[in-house]
């Protein structure tokens, strides 16, 4: 795109554009036709062989072992780009809803094609790690230049010679980086986002400098300026609720180790004192430990967990194990997904899987003991506010929380998406859930297996949570359904709306049944960030304070959102959640949800302490991703692929059922 406008900038009028990446170019003002076809060459045709910046030769040429494989530069590539008028967007709309207008599709437009402009503007100018860029709305672009040099970085070597040598190529500036990223890129990702609260904001304050936006010609004629100053808002601090701990009394358990170099009837000697510390139970299984065979360590994963499965049968013939603790040799281990699925769809068995690390500190043994006893249903964090019945308007009145979530594969992949809804149990509490968790076809972001009717029955993600609610309420229906939905942006906003509010209204309720509903979207993927001023030294800040809430100056003028920073920052900056109330017939206050969404932020059992985001939406982050190891989603894939054709797309093949024993338990604790 670069080269379109170099080539014919007095054909487009002089107009610089903003590009999506994609099939979206944006002008301020009209083109002289509304379309043209343009010959874009790229590539200089007269270029013949050069050296490489860093070679085995180290003067720019390469060694001699390696002047065989050299190749001619590659020729120059042509293009045939395209471009149509297809809308015209009012800037104006944005400025008509900070003024209390009415939202339009106009102004969504408006706003995505500011921040198209705005990323298109950092990517020229801001960059954090070598290879992939990341601006400042963390839109990843490939660092252009030679190309040795990103092959020697995304391998992480530094002698050329272990790489086989390459085409001399440049890489283009302004590349979006489309694919997932490797482990270390993504660890230097993350390494670099964990900055300070000081160092944050004056990183940001260099951005802010160096960007220049007032110099970007396409925010001037769209009149719009960004201030270099950071904007002043009021908050308020939300006090944390008083919390019980509920713990259950471990029965009937065995341990079973996969070839782990770990001393199991230690650990798991020490895993029983811990408990009876803490008030959980557990019976002596020491004599219980089953050790792989050592013929078996060698065996295809799936060999091992059905062995294993016989040993286990030979331990306890008399009664099967209700919960069976799993030690693996190492992190990411193939075996995972594997016993994973036999314990919880085949068997309906609780388990928990460990890494032992070489030294295993008290903290390892809490943490654990906080996933068995969730599981096993008991609580880890029960709230003073459900036992006394004070929660505003949930208290009140027979209520169902749901989380919703869709997971996807990595970029460029073809593999299904896993849609999950998690869902509370045991009215008035709000600490306990269930998770029912479905694939469906590939990106697809709105939930479409919330009803499905297979003959007679309904085999959607709703049916069994509402039966389960019935069962733990003594057959009572719910007068109140919250549905708090992750990962959607504001363009999908209808979509809940429309598609999946209307389609668990209409197949669930009706007749006599007329519970009420509120909706709520929580984001956490924006780049808001609040930093609290230090009273005894003014060149300082640091992060507010747990349970700071913010619903004024920076939200929108006529919707109801507020950001929520429940959780204390231990490191890095904290990032607040961005909740959006889109639909509400109970009839909440603004304080009231505050406060229940402060709450769902304590019910996290997996924690001592509140978390970033409610905790529906949180376990459904983490059944999806528990129960999608339990196959090979990339051979689904493959399935897809082959089975689809022009006509109609592949059925989505579909992840094992849970086991009726397990399937109202919290397994993905």
């Amino acid at each position: 795109m670069k080269q379109l406008y170099e080539t014919y900038a007095s054909e487009l009028a002089y107009k610089v554009f903003a590009y999506d990446g994609e099939n979206g170019l944006f002008t301020v003002g009209l083109l002289p036709f509304n379309n043209n076809v343009f010959d874009v060459v790229v590539g200089d045709p007269s270029s013949r062989k050069t050296g490489m910046s860093r070679s085995p030769g180290g003067d720019g040429s390469p060694g001699p072992s390696d002047k065989k494989r050299m190749k001619r530069a590659v020729y120059a590539k042509r293009f045939k780009v395209e471009i149509a008028s297809t809308a015209r967007i009012p800037m104006s709309s944005i400025a008509q809803v900070l003024r209390g207008g009415q939202e339009s599709e106009n102004s969504q437009e408006a706003i995505r094609v500011l921040d198209i402009i705005l990323r298109q503007h950092s990517a020229r100018h801001f960059n954090v790690v070598l290879v992939v860029y990341r601006d400042l709305s963390t839109t990843m672009v490939v660092r252009p230049g030679a190309v040795i040099d990103f092959l020697l970085f995304n391998q992480n070597i530094k002698d050329p010679y272990r790489i086989d040598w390459v085409k001399v190529c440049q890489l283009v500036p302004l590349q979006r980086y489309k694919k997932s990223l490797s482990t270390m890129q993504r660890s230097k990702l993350v390494e670099g986002s964990r900055q300070k609260p000081l160092d944050r904001m004056s990183s940001l304050s260099r951005a802010l400098r160096d960007n220049n936006y007032d110099s970007e010609p396409m925010l001037r004629e769209c009149g719009i300026s960004i201030s270099r100053e950071f904007m002043q808002v009021e908050g308020r601090v939300l006090q944390a609720p008083q919390r019980f701990i509920q713990p259950i009394k471990v029965k009937t358990w065995g341990a079973v180790n996969f070839s782990a170099r770990c001393n199991v009837k230690d650990l798991v000697r020490r895993l029983i004192q811990a408990g009876n510390m803490k008030g959980i139970k557990m019976e002596d299984c020491t004599a219980d430990v089953i050790e792989e065979r050592h013929q078996m360590k060698w065996e295809p994963p799936a060999r091992r967990v059905e062995a294993m499965f016989q040993q286990i049968k030979s331990s306890f013939k008399q009664q099967k194990p209700g919960f069976l603790l799993c030690v693996l040799p190492e992190k990411n281990c193939d075996i995972y997904g594997l016993w994973k699925r036999e314990c919880l769809a085949e068997h309906g068995i609780v388990t928990q899987c460990v890494v032992p690390p070489a030294n295993i500190k008290d903290q390892n043994l809490t943490n654990v003991l906080l996933k068995i006893n969730a599981k096993l249903g008991g609580l880890n964090s029960l709230l003073k506010n459900e036992t006394t019945h004070v929660i505003p308007l949930v208290s009140n009145a027979q209520t169902i929380i749901f989380g919703m979530d869709v997971s996807h594969g990595s970029p460029g992949s073809n593999v299904p998406s896993v849609a999950a809804v998690v869902s509370s149990l045991g009215w008035p509490l709000v600490s306990k859930y269930r998770a029912s968790v479905r694939t469906q076809a590939p990106r697809l972001e709105s939930i479409d297996n919330l009803f499905k009717q297979v003959g007679d029955d309904d085999q959607g993600l709703i049916k069994d949570s509402l039966i389960d609610f019935l069962n733990n309420s003594k057959g009572q229906t719910p007068e109140q359904i919250i549905i708090f939905r992750d990962g959607v942006s504001e363009g999908q906003f209808n979509m809940v709306l429309n598609d999946e509010l209307t389609k668990i209204i209409e197949q669930h309720f009706g007749g006599k049944w007329f519970p009420t509903f509120t909706v709520i979207v929580a984001q956490k993927n924006h780049h808001t960030r609040f930093f609290l001023p230090n009273e005894r030294n003014r060149n300082e800040v640091n992060n507010v304070q747990p349970g700071t809430v913010v619903d004024k100056g920076i939200c929108h003028p006529r919707n109801y959102d507020f950001y929520m920073c429940a959780h204390a920052g231990m490191i890095g900056t904290t990032r607040p959640t961005h909740y959006y109330v889109l639909h509400d017939d109970i009839g909440f206050s603004p304080d009231d949800l505050q406060e229940l969404v402060h709450n769902l932020s304590y019910v996290y059992q997996r924690s001592t302490t509140a978390i970033s985001v409610v905790a529906p939406i949180y376990y459904a982050h983490l059944a999806a991703a528990q129960v999608a190891k339990f196959t090979r989603l990339d051979d689904m894939s493959e399935t897809l692929s082959s089975h689809a054709t022009q006509a109609a797309p592949a059925p989505v093949p579909e992840l094992p059922r849970l086991h009726p024993n397990v399937a109202s338990s919290m397994f993905f604790c």
